[in-house]
């Protein structure tokens, strides 16, 4: 309960009314200030050819020290529906492309009844929340599931195909979220996850998406304050030379009020011998 509530308080400071909104860049690696937050990349390519298979976003996730997303509990899904309404927001560029997640199952699943108990999360959760479209999962050849994020197209039966779940085939190719355990310092190091279960299909190559902490201004600062101080020294030392010149000139200058020169011409005396 406890976590669930700290995950919809992260939405609301991600970008609620009246709340400074941070930025989601693609890309970049989305933490908050406390350690009770997953940290979060999402990882947008404008271009189809760039986008990734189930196995590739997975590789390239862990990669990195993180995992494939997994989603506790509908807390933590408002917090990617509101960390994707920033990322795409107007003007960003970013539009329609789905987004895998970390659930795909795992057997052939035949039998439509027992087929949506066969996903599970390849990070190893627990997690029962699901949060499926209509008619979702199809089951058949499609095992691994991504989030719907398609703001153009027509509404289906379930609605906007928007944030709810889908089943798809593995190697197709998406955009990917990623998830990290939750940052307590810039410094401290992210340990990599043993993850087992691997979906069938593998690539070799691997496509990972520029990543970064988005900075701290404390630590951008501080590193600047002793170059500052000394910018600061060198200027008033030259301020002072320059009025301690202006001064000795001022001293040393002849007062020209003064001079006079005399307009009658002095005789000059004879010597007589």
């Amino acid at each position: 309960m406890l976590r669930a509530l700290s995950l919809l308080l992260g939405a609301a400071l991600l970008c609620g009314p009246g709340a400074f909104c941070r930025r989601v860049v693609s890309g970049q690696k989305v933490c908050f200030a406390d350690a009770k937050h997953p940290c979060y990349k999402m990882a947008y390519f404008h271009e189809l050819s760039s986008r990734v298979s189930f196995q590739e976003a997975r590789l390239a996730c862990e990669i990195e020290g993180g995992v494939l997303l997994s989603l506790e509990n509908e807390a933590e899904q408002k917090l990617i529906e509101s960390m994707l309404k920033n990322l795409t927001k107007p003007g960003t560029g970013i539009s329609d492309g789905d987004f895998w997640i970390g659930l795909w199952r795992n057997g052939d699943g035949q039998a439509s009844g027992a087929c949506p108990d066969l996903y599970q999360w390849s990070d190893g959760s627990s997690s029962q929340y699901r949060n499926w479209y209509t008619d979702e999962p199809s089951c058949g050849s499609e095992k691994c599931v991504v989030m719907y994020h398609q703001p153009t197209a027509n509404p289906g039966l379930g609605g906007p195909y928007l944030y709810q779940w889908n089943d798809d085939r593995c190697n197709m190719k998406h955009n990917y979220i990623c998830k990290y355990e939750p940052e307590i310092s810039p410094t401290d190091p992210v340990e990599k996850p043993y993850l087992t279960n691997q979906p069938g299909d593998n690539h070799e190559k691997v496509a990972v998406t520029e990543a970064g902490i988005i900075p701290n201004l404390i630590y951008v600062i501080i590193p600047t304050i002793p170059l500052l101080l000394l910018i600061l020294v060198a200027f008033g030392t030259c301020c002072f030379q320059m009025l301690h010149r202006s001064k000795g000139r001022t001293k040393t200058s002849p007062n020209q009020s003064t001079l006079w020169i005399s307009k009658s011409t002095r005789k000059e005396s004879g010597m007589e011998v």
